[in-house]
C-alpha cells in the first residue's frame, strides 16, 4: 500500500494526520440515533457480543426470560444499523446488524447518513485507538462497567473520506481481515487438535502403560477394560497418607508474612508471589495443625475449577483456601496423579456424579473414592518421564499457535486502524 499525496492535521489526537481531501465530522452529523420503540412486540430478539458483534439472542442460550413489558420498552433495529454497548464499546463490544429486531433500551443503535458508508463506520468503531479515545468520555465505578457519556460522545470526530473511497476500503478490508480471521480460524482448529492429541496421548500411557507387548489382564471395572499385568486398580484413600481440604473460612489479609494460595494462584506454570495473598505467621502456624503442605505434596483445584492440580516443588511454607485439596501420597508419585486428572479416567468418574449433581464442588469424601490404576513405582516414573517430555513438546507447539493468532489479531487491527485513518492508500487492484 502507499500513502496519500498530501495530509493535514485532523486536530484529533487518535487520528493524527488524515489525506487532505478527509473530512473529520462529528458523529451526530454522519449518524442518527434510532430510538424506535418495538411497539409491535418484535421478539426477534438480538444482542452485542464482544468481537462478534450483533448476535439473535437465541444464540446465548437464554431466550424466554423475557416479559411482555421487557418487549414494548425495547428498541428496534433494522439491518446496517450499527449497535454499541455504552458500558462495554471500549472493549469492542459493537456491531453492525444482519438482523431486523429488537434489543435492550441500553444499546445505543445508530443509522448512517447519506455521506457514510455503514461497513466503514462499523470498521471506524472497531478500531482499537478509537475504542481507547472513548475511554476519556466514560463514567462510572468499574474500568469495564464504565458507561459513555452520551452527549459528549455524539461530538466525538471520526475520518471521513469521500463515499467512493469508502466503498474502496470496505472491499479492501472487507477481503483482507476476512483471509486473516480464516488463519485464525485454522489455527484454533490446530490448537485443538494438538489438546485432543495431547489427552489422547496421556490417556493412553496412564491406561495401558508404555509397552503395547506387555501382557493385559481384566480390571473388573468394566468402563477401565483391561490393564497391563502387575497392575492394580485402588481408590486415592488406599495410596495417600492424608486427603484434606485448606481453611473454610477467609484469613485476616496481611502486607507480608506467609503466602495464601487459592485456585487462581495454581494456574499459572509458576506461582506469582507478588499477586497472592499474605497471612500472619500465627495465622499460618494455626492453619498448619490441620493441613500442613510439604514439597512433594499435591494440590488439587476442588471448587469452581476442578480439576487443576500442581505438584509441590518449593520448600517455602505457605497455608491454603479451601477451594484447594492437599494430597499426601504412599508410594505413588503425584506426579502421575497430576496426569490421571487430565486423562479420562477422572472425567469418566466425575461426568458419573454430574448426572446426578451439578459438580462445581468436589467434596473430599469424592476423592478420596475416585478410582486410579496404580502400577510397579519404577513403572509410575517411566511414565511420568515419557509424559513430561511429550506433553512438553505439544505444549511448547501450542503456545507458538497461540502467539502467532495474537500477531495475526495484532495486525488485523493495525491494518483496520491505519486504512480507516488514511496513513494507508488502497488501490482498487490490492
Amino acid at each position: 500500500m502507499n500513502n496519500y499525496d498530501s495530509y493535514k492535521d485532523s486536530g484529533v489526537d487518535w487520528m493524527g494526520d488524515i489525506p487532505s481531501h478527509w473530512n473529520s465530522e462529528k458523529i451526530k452529523n454522519i449518524y442518527s440515533n434510532r430510538n424506535e420503540k418495538n411497539l409491535d412486540g418484535n421478539t426477534n430478539f438480538l444482542s452485542v457480543v464482544k468481537d462478534v458483534g450483533v448476535v439473535l439472542y437465541s444464540e446465548k442460550g437464554n431466550v424466554g426470560n423475557k416479559t411482555s413489558d421487557d418487549i414494548y420498552k425495547y428498541k428496534i433495529v433494522y439491518e446496517n444499523d450499527l449497535v454499541i454497548n455504552p458500558m462495554n464499546i471500549i472493549i469492542g463490544s459493537v456491531g453492525l446488524s444482519k438482523y431486523f429486531g429488537s434489543l435492550s433500551n441500553v444499546y445505543i443503535v445508530l443509522e448512517s447518513q447519506e455521506n457514510l458508508n455503514p461497513s466503514f463506520g462499523f470498521y471506524i468503531f472497531k478500531n482499537v485507538d478509537f475504542q481507547k479515545n472513548l475511554h476519556k468520555i466514560c463514567y462510572g465505578i468499574m474500568e469495564l462497567r464504565e458507561s459513555l457519556n452520551k452527549i459528549e460522545f455524539y461530538v466525538e470526530k471520526i475520518p471521513l473520506p469521500p463515499l467512493k473511497e469508502q466503498q474502496e476500503i470496505v472491499s479492501y478490508l472487507d477481503k483482507k481481515t476476512s483471509s486473516i480471521d480464516s488463519l485464525i480460524q485454522s489455527k484454533k482448529k490446530k490448537i485443538e487438535l494438538l489438546k485432543e492429541k495431547r489427552t489422547s496421548l496421556i490417556n493412553q500411557v496412564v491406561n495401558k502403560g508404555l509397552n503395547p507387548d506387555v501382557e493385559i489382564k481384566d480390571s473388573g471395572v468394566e468402563w477401565i477394560g483391561s490393564i497391563p499385568f502387575g497392575w492394580v486398580i485402588c481408590k486415592v484413600k488406599h495410596i495417600t497418607k492424608q486427603v484434606v481440604d485448606g481453611t473454610h473460612f477467609t484469613p485476616t489479609y496481611t502486607d507480608d508474612g506467609v503466602p495464601f494460595l487459592r485456585v487462581t494462584d495454581i494456574h499459572q506454570s509458576e506461582i506469582n508471589l507478588d499477586n497472592c495473598k499474605y497471612i500472619s505467621v500465627d495465622e499460618h502456624l494455626e492453619l498448619k495443625k490441620r493441613c500442613s503442605p510439604e514439597k512433594g505434596d499435591l494440590l488439587l483445584s476442588k471448587n469452581g475449577t476442578i480439576g487443576v492440580t500442581r505438584v509441590v516443588t518449593w520448600d517455602w511454607e505457605f497455608s491454603i483456601f479451601v477451594s484447594l485439596c492437599l494430597l499426601k501420597f504412599r508410594n505413588y508419585s503425584p506426579y502421575l496423579f497430576s496426569y490421571y486428572f487430565q486423562s479420562n479416567i477422572v472425567d469418566t468418574q466425575l461426568f458419573e456424579s454430574s448426572k446426578k449433581s451439578t459438580v462445581t464442588n468436589l467434596h473430599l469424601d469424592k476423592i478420596r473414592e475416585l478410582l486410579v490404576i496404580l502400577p510397579p513405582l519404577s513403572e509410575q516414573h517411566q511414565i511420568v518421564e515419557y509424559l513430561d517430555k511429550e506433553t512438553k513438546l505439544i505444549d511448547e507447539t501450542i503456545s507458538s499457535e497461540q502467539k502467532k493468532i495474537e500477531l495475526l489479531k495484532e495486525y488485523k487491527q493495525s491494518l483496520i486502524s491505519e486504512v480507516v485513518t488514511g496513513k494507508r492508500k488502497v488501490t482498487t487492484d490490492e
